[in-house]
């Protein structure tokens, strides 16, 4: 005889599936949530995943991947518009990211803080969502905020004149 399951156990159960646990892809998963710093996998998942999970004659599913690979190629985050094979780079073109190119921070845990703490504006906007995807035409206005501390303490640094 088995016990009830209690509240708090049955909400951690509630999303796997002990049937085909074999086809989640918890592992790539998991791997890619820690190396970008994503908190919340709903930010991960793409529309990329969901088409290629619909049927392959459904005239829906070329449809939307010929619409969502031109969304993709236009914001420079695949270099051909061929296959969704290349989809998976979209953490690559995230905001922190960015800023650890462009050499802002100095890891990826400093620069999505910098982010959410509201030090950070692309273009004439403040930006305050980490998963916030740059396209390459805004990398070059990836800037600090005026009013914030961090530029100040930058701009001492380098011994500029505020």
């Amino acid at each position: 005889m088995v016990r009830k399951l209690k509240f708090h156990e049955k909400k951690l159960l509630k999303k796997v599936d002990f049937i085909n646990w074999e086809v989640d892809n918890n592992l790539h998963d998991v791997k890619m949530l820690r190396k970008y710093h994503i908190e919340k996998r709903e930010d991960y998942t793409s529309q990329g995943t969901k088409i290629q999970g619909s049927d392959k004659k459904d005239g829906f599913r070329a449809q939307s991947t010929a619409l969502f690979l031109e969304k993709l190629y236009s914001v420079g985050l695949i270099p051909t518009k061929q296959n969704l094979s290349l989809t998976n780079e979209a953490g690559k073109i995230q905001l922190p990211t960015i800023m650890l190119k462009l050499r802002m921070a100095q890891n990826l845990k400093t620069a999505i803080t910098f982010t959410e703490q509201g030090h950070i504006h692309v273009g004439p906007e403040i930006v305050s969502d980490p998963a916030f995807l740059v396209t390459r035409s805004l990398e070059d206005f990836v800037t600090w905020v005026d009013s914030s501390k961090i530029k100040q303490h930058v701009m001492n640094y380098n011994e500029e004149v505020c």
